[in-house]
This record gives structure tokens, sequence and C-alpha cells, in this order.
């Protein structure tokens, strides 16, 4: 398990956080206020810090610079502030990558593993098969692009977000805006049936898009 500290004062975006990256084997502790967060970092170990910048008490980018004079461990600031001098002061003070606020918590994920594979070979967690690209508007599987419809981009995608967590088809159709045409919920099952196609996934024994009985569907990115 990788343990990482998070020094954020808003407490549903880190709970949030929390209980994402759990599902990734990465295990976020809480800090909420910057003298939580350096007393937390001065008594237990941890292989990564993410930090907020406007906190209460003291400045994310005085803390970044406290941090940096005792450690190595690296450094994500996670903020909203995006003046290009907040950003310059982090970095040299000392922050190894810049997360703008708002963000995914997969993209969290990324980078944090990118940073300890970097540093840490040993650590970094196994590369997951799919990946969404929201700007390209494109999910590659082992870095080949799928040739997706629109109503099948945006269940991959859907389900990518909630990796392992059973989804109904009626939770499809209520948040998919591209099927809700649909007139049934067997339709589901039948663009699911496309969709494992096109992944490669074997419809006897599949190994991404699971079917939970009772409830629907779960996908599982390993």
């Amino acid at each position: 398990m990788i343990n990482v500290l998070i020094i954020e004062d808003d407490i549903e975006l880190a709970q949030l956080l929390k209980t994402r990256l759990y599902r990734d084997n990465i295990d976020l502790t809480i800090a909420t206020t910057p003298l939580d967060g350096l007393s937390l970092f001065q008594t237990r170990t941890f292989d990564l810090l993410v930090l907020d910048l406007s906190l209460p008490q003291m400045d994310g980018i005085e803390i970044c610079r406290l941090i940096r004079q005792e450690s190595t461990i690296p450094i994500i600031i996670s903020s909203a502030r995006s003046d290009i001098r907040d950003k310059m002061m982090g970095f040299s003070r000392g922050a190894d990558d810049y997360l703008p606020k708002p963000y995914d918590p997969q993209e969290l994920i990324f980078r944090i593993d990118a940073i300890l594979r970097r540093l840490h070979p040993a650590m970094a967690k196994k590369a997951t098969p799919f990946i969404v690209d929201d700007e390209r508007h494109e999910i590659s599987k082992n870095g080949s692009v799928l040739r997706l419809t629109q109503a099948e981009y945006d269940i991959v995608a859907y389900m990518l977000k909630k990796d392992r967590f059973a989804i109904s088809r009626e939770e499809l159709l209520m948040n998919i805006g591209s099927i809700k045409y649909e007139s049934s919920l067997k339709s589901i099952d039948v663009i699911m049936g496309r969709v494992r196609q096109k992944i490669g996934d074997d419809t006897k024994n599949p190994q991404f898009i699971l079917s939970v009985r009772g409830v629907g569907y779960k996908f599982v990115n390993e």
C-alpha cells in the first residue's frame, strides 16, 4: 500500500479522494490544517505529499519550503490558484508537480504513479490496460485506441471512473445522455455485448466487464 499525506482544508474533496485512491492501493491520510499536516509528517512515514496552497494558518508555499528543508519526499501541489507566479514559487520551493483544480481523481493517481515510478520503480502500481483521454475523446487499451460509438464511449468512460464498483442498468440510463433514447433496460445488455467484443473481452469468461447478479455490471481495469 502506498502511503500519501494530503493537506487539504476541503474535507469533502479530501474524503472523495481517499475513497477513490484506496481502490488503487493508495492509503490517503488527511490533514485539514497546516499544523496538523506538519505534525503528521514529523511523526509518520509517507511516500508522497499532496499539498493545497490556500490554507488557514499558513500558506501552502511556506509548508512546501519547510518540508523540503527536512525531506526529499515527492510533493504534488493541488490548487485552484492558477497564477504562473504561484506555480513558479511552488516549484522553486521544491514541489515536484502542480495539479490545477478541479481535476479528476484518476489524474492524481496517474501523477502519483508517474512520480513514484521514476523515483522508486518498485513502488509504482501496475499500469492499467484502459485509459480515458477526455480531451481527445478517446479510450485506449494497452496503447491502442478503441473504435467506439458515442454510446459505447460514454458507457466505458463512466464505468472506468467507477472502476470495480457495481453499476446498475438504471444508473447508466440516468447518467448517460447518449443512451437515454433506448427503450428498455435490455438494450443496455445489447450495447454491453458490443463493447465486450470491441475491447476483446471473452463473453463466456469476461475479464474486464463483469456481470453482477441482480444489479448490473462492473468494470475491472486490471
